[in-house]
């Protein structure tokens, strides 16, 4: 239903329509008029189109980046990659999510593996299979959130999709030689607090292989965390926007050593994320340490507490709640190592 109206030295058309409302103010009543019969069609033709034809692929993404990424720990990252697929992929974005479909993402997924050149000429080199499925994992889950909470579309286009296969889980253990080689390059003194981010990071590599704890966990950590009465972190994690609540990490009696000179800091740490990434593995490759990642501090860790706790408890530690991913990737004891233990 239209109305026009006097608005000042102009004339104001309403367009109501099954409760969907719209004005705009013209100089003449003949245009004011004209807008409102044209608007009212557009209204109407609008509610009247299914959802999965009025919204892109473009729409769902610019929704999801701006109500369901910001929620999650890992949101800038995860919004670089929705603008990556934007920008890359221009021909999936301007599809209705009627159109999209499993061959699509087929088309996306191959392309992705194998390297492509862009609308504009630029050349996107191949990634990983690891780098696909960390983007299949968010991009699944936007067409999840699309069907079932907005009810944009009533398909799955991700029914009958093949997930390009995963890097077999790393092996890799810390040796203790390996651990008082990094430290000694790193001028780290046991005991006393770092002075420098080398040191830091050196003492963050030790309360990893202490705790089980991720490098940005371990670098959250400060006064307001730290329990050592009760001998508990409680940090952040990245599913933490699922689950509502932060993670308390028990803590080992050596972990409280390594932590107790900093524990007063409002901050332990003060290097960040990618710093410490940096400056570790320029260390490894000063040393000649190949194939060694901070990362692996919390499988040597969890491979380490195995020994003395069950699997129930170990999952409680690491925060897992899927324990096939605790056993395949970061339980790391070999079978060599497990035959010297039988005796």
């Amino acid at each position: 239903m239209a109305s026009i109206s006097p608005h000042k030295d102009g004339w104001r058309a309403q367009v109501y329509v099954r409760g969907e409302r719209d004005s705009q103010v013209f100089r003449t009543q003949r245009e004011a008029k004209a807008w409102a019969a044209a608007k009212e069609i557009e209204l109407r033709k609008r509610q009247d189109t299914a959802p999965a034809d009025l919204h892109t692929v473009g729409d769902m993404l610019k929704r999801y980046g701006e109500e369901v990424s910001p929620q999650k720990r890992g949101s800038r990252a995860e919004l670089l990659r929705i603008q990556a697929f934007t920008r890359d992929f221009p021909h999936l974005t301007a599809l209705p999510l009627s159109q999209i479909k499993t061959p699509h993402l087929g088309e996306w997924r191959d392309a992705r593996m194998k390297g492509f050149t862009t609308a504009d000429g630029r050349r996107v080199p191949a990634v990983a299979g690891a780098s696909v499925l960390r983007d299949i994992n968010w991009l699944r889950n936007a067409f999840l959130t699309a069907k079932k909470e907005w009810h944009w579309m009533e398909h799955n286009p991700f029914d009958g999709f093949k997930s390009p296969d995963d890097a077999p889980p790393r092996s890799r253990r810390v040796h203790p030689g390996e651990v008082k080689r990094i430290c000694r390059a790193l001028n780290y003194r046991a005991g006393v607090a770092p002075q420098t981010k080398s040191q830091e990071v050196a003492l963050a590599f030790l309360v990893g292989l202490r705790t089980a704890m991720r490098a940005g966990e371990i670098l959250s950590l400060g006064k307001g965390t730290l329990d050592l009465q009760r001998r508990v972190a409680t940090v952040d994690h990245k599913m933490q926007y699922l689950t509502g609540r932060p993670r308390e990490v028990p803590l080992t009696k050596h972990a409280i050593r390594l932590l107790r000179p900093v524990a007063e800091r409002a901050n332990c740490f003060t290097i960040d994320s990618a710093s410490l990434d940096a400056l570790f593995r320029k260390t490894r490759a000063r040393l000649l340490i190949e194939d060694l990642h901070f990362h692996d501090s919390r499988a040597e860790a969890l491979t380490r507490l195995s020994r003395r706790v069950d699997v129930m408890t170990l999952a409680k530690i690491s925060g897992h709640k899927n324990l096939r991913i605790l056993q395949e990737t970061y339980y790391r004891e070999s079978a060599a190592d497990i035959a010297k233990r039988l005796g």
